[in-house]
């Protein structure tokens, strides 16, 4: 059964969504694989703008299933 998860990419401020998206997947791991390809696109060199500090994944409920900073990712 797929399940609709909402997959935000934070900036440096508190709570500044830079990009949100929504999926329907089977899987939260299929979330979170989506999640973190979206983060590591949004953080390379020539993107303009602020570079993406976090990324968390949101399922239907509104409940933050995932989450992880750049810190978390060896920066």
């Amino acid at each position: 059964m797929r399940e609709t998860f909402h997959i935000e990419v934070l900036g440096p401020e508190a709570d500044e969504v830079q990009t949100r998206i929504s999926v329907r997947v089977g899987s939260l791991e299929t979330a979170q694989e989506r999640a973190l390809r979206l983060f590591a696109r949004a953080r390379v060199p020539q993107r303009s703008g602020e570079p993406a500090h976090a990324v968390r994944v949101i399922d239907g409920a509104g409940r933050e299933v995932f989450f992880r900073s750049r810190f978390d990712a060896g920066d």
